[in-house]
């Protein structure tokens, strides 16, 4: 019995026969948000915390750090804010910003998720092999 060789392709399965990912860029395509940032921001909202946030995604709480610099850097107001530590503890929240930009990441996501998948049935009914 012949092994095929599966290869590990970037981007998220959008169906079967299609693989993607996408990034929402600046005017000027000098920054992006990205699934990996979104579920930072999603891990932020949900953990109250960059540090907490970064080690659910197995990540330093410098990159994260990093990361969340550049988003607030992509708008005039920021999508995160944190406040220092003290008698109550600090905390990060995400901005009502932050959270719409989340929302309508998903939306496109679920648009081009149904666009993908109609998609892919030409690659069916033609049988090409690739």
């Amino acid at each position: 019995m012949q092994k095929r060789n599966v290869q590990k392709l970037p981007g998220d399965a959008y169906s079967k026969r299609i693989r993607a990912r996408f990034w929402i860029v600046t005017e000027k395509g000098e920054g992006y948000l990205g699934i990996g940032r979104i579920t930072l921001l999603e891990n932020i909202d949900r953990f109250g915390s960059i540090n907490r946030a970064a080690k659910e995604m197995g990540m330093s709480y410098k990159k994260a750090w990093k990361l969340v610099e550049d988003m607030n850097k992509l708008t005039v107001e920021p999508l995160v804010l944190s406040e220092k530590g003290g008698k109550s503890g600090g905390g990060t929240l995400i901005t009502p910003l932050g959270k719409a930009y989340i929302k309508q990441f998903h939306a496109l996501d679920s648009r081009l998720r149904v666009f993908l998948e109609s998609e892919s049935g030409y690659f069916d009914s033609i049988k090409v092999q690739c």
